[in-house]
């Protein structure tokens, strides 16, 4: 990366900082294996999971295409994208069983591990201001993010280049704790950017901040470990800091650092950290944008972020999300699953499992595993499901013998255990995701925001009755199909059966 700027610096060989220690350690050893992005992705390169691309791709479009292409079998690595020396990765958190084995589980363990860390967060541990690794150079004077970020234009109607996995994280202006979510930033000027805010706890926190006619502080973490990653995904009460999260995935506090222009505090492995404000009473266009539901978003007036710094690790990575792949639905989805099925078993005991479809987009249908008991009770489960989160458009609920995971088990539960005059819910009218397109039918262009997302609800009780005649609803199985060892009794090669041939024509 090039430093220009008058007042670039190098923190750790000028002392550039002033600020006293928030710990007696004065350096900070690397962490190992997944709690860096370093380390993950040498794990990765290790076992054949990381796809190199040495040449010069253009940042317009065609990054994403090779990241796209590789997506679910290998993470892309690109040494020089559109010209820059700060390579790209994409697609590090692409599977399923990736992500299980950055938290140390199998991947039938998955969900569990993450609800046992947002029920029990680890506070962070302060880093002073210029020890921590993302503050290894700073760039304050004449910021140009184009200059300094190798950042893509993903899909083809999107509205210029956009940063899609960077944390932002920010502080509650009455309560001072933080909060961190992935929103879209759309890039349009040298160091101004503009926002997607949804009704969570970061638009709260700038409605807040607005009200008093301030600004509101914020940090964008780019190139963050797997697990941090997957934290700022947490579906929590407002005033729980995802950080903490992070660190009881990790198993220890997670080293943080105070921004050099702010008072937010960002992970301090980050690779890259852009510091800025969203300013009040500012609005500048947005979009459109390829979203998750693989359609594109609008062009709207967004809230705009003014950048006061960038600081990085020396030689940084930067880290692009290609929307609308495995990465970014499950970045989304696994979160999720955690948080519905803690919600459901505290009203339904019997639900077993839940599974947020790709097909779904991981957020829109949801397929949960139950132990009916009693009739009507998988109309209760669907009830209270759609409770849990708006986004959620519509519930398969289905009986133990059913595997979640596999589609095609959802579709024959489907065709033999549900009757739409009698097993169906439809619920008119409700608050569903304003980015889903077919919500917006019927609605002009410009439609208020509390005319958008109005969704129905469809909910299939696709469990079999608790008492049926006979063997009506008994799953045909064949005694020893999953014991039977097929190694002992399958020949390796064709010569048994050559043998036979050779016997019968004789």
């Amino acid at each position: 990366m090039m430093e220009t700027q008058m007042n670039t610096r190098d923190a750790a060989t000028q002392g550039a900082f002033s600020a006293t220690p928030f710990s007696q350690a004065h350096t900070w050893a690397e962490p190992s294996g997944a709690l860096t992005l370093r380390g993950w992705l040498a794990h990765l390169a290790r076992t054949g999971r990381l796809a190199t691309i040495d040449r010069s791709v253009s940042l317009e479009h065609e990054l994403a295409a090779v990241a796209k292409r590789l997506d679910g079998t290998q993470a892309a690595f690109f040494t020089q994208p559109g010209g820059l020396d700060v390579p790209v990765v994409s697609g590090f958190m692409s599977k399923r069983s990736w992500i299980a084995e950055a938290m140390g589980v199998e991947e039938h363990a998955l969900l569990g591990r993450f609800r046992d860390a947002a029920d029990a967060p680890i506070a962070s541990q302060r880093v002073a201001r210029g020890e921590a690794a993302c503050q290894q150079i700073v760039h304050t004077d004449a910021i140009d993010l184009h200059a300094l970020l190798p950042i893509p234009t993903h899909s083809e109607h999107d509205n210029g280049p956009y940063i899609t996995a960077g944390l932002v994280i920010a502080r509650n202006p009455r309560t001072g704790v933080q909060n961190v979510s992935i929103n879209r930033i759309q890039v349009h000027g040298r160091d101004r950017m503009a926002i997607l805010l949804l009704p969570r706890h970061l638009y709260a926190f700038q409605k807040a901040a607005e009200a008093n006619g301030d600004a509101l502080d914020v940090a964008i973490a780019i190139g963050v470990d797997p697990l941090t990653m997957l934290a700022s995904q947490a579906i929590t009460p407002i005033d729980h800091d995802e950080l903490e999260i992070a660190g009881a995935l990790q198993g220890a506090p997670l080293p943080v650092a105070q921004c050099v222009t702010n008072s937010v505090y960002v992970p301090a492995f980050a690779e890259i950290v852009i510091e800025g404000r969203i300013l009040p009473n500012v609005r500048e266009p947005e979009g459109p944008f390829g979203e998750f539901p693989k359609y594109y978003s609008a062009k709207e007036a967004r809230e705009v972020i003014e950048v006061t710094a960038v600081t990085h690790r020396r030689d940084p990575i930067f880290h692009t999300i290609v929307p609308a792949e495995m990465e970014h639905l499950l970045l989304g989805g696994i979160p999720r699953e955690a948080t519905l099925l803690a919600h459901l078993q505290r009203s339904h005991p019997g639900v077993k499992d839940v599974h947020l479809s790709v097909g779904g987009v991981c957020r829109y249908h949801l397929w949960i595993q139950f132990d009916k008991k009693r009739e009507g009770e998988a109309k209760n489960v669907i009830l209270c499901a759609f409770g849990a989160h708006y986004d959620i458009k519509q519930v398969v609920v289905v009986d133990t013998d059913v595997d979640v995971h596999d589609p095609a088990e959802i579709e024959w539960a489907i065709a033999t255990r549900f009757q739409a005059d009698r097993d169906l819910v439809v619920i008119e009218g409700a608050q569903g995701s304003p980015l889903d397109p077919s919500t917006t039918v019927g609605q002009p262009d410009d439609a208020p925001p509390h005319l958008q997302g109005v969704s129905a609800k469809m909910g299939l009780d696709a469990t079999r009755p608790i008492v049926y005649p006979a063997h009506v609803f008994t799953r045909v199985r064949i005694p020893g199909e999953d014991t039977v060892d097929l190694e002992t009794l399958v020949a390796a090669d064709n010569t048994a059966f050559d043998a036979y041939l050779a016997r019968r024509h004789d």
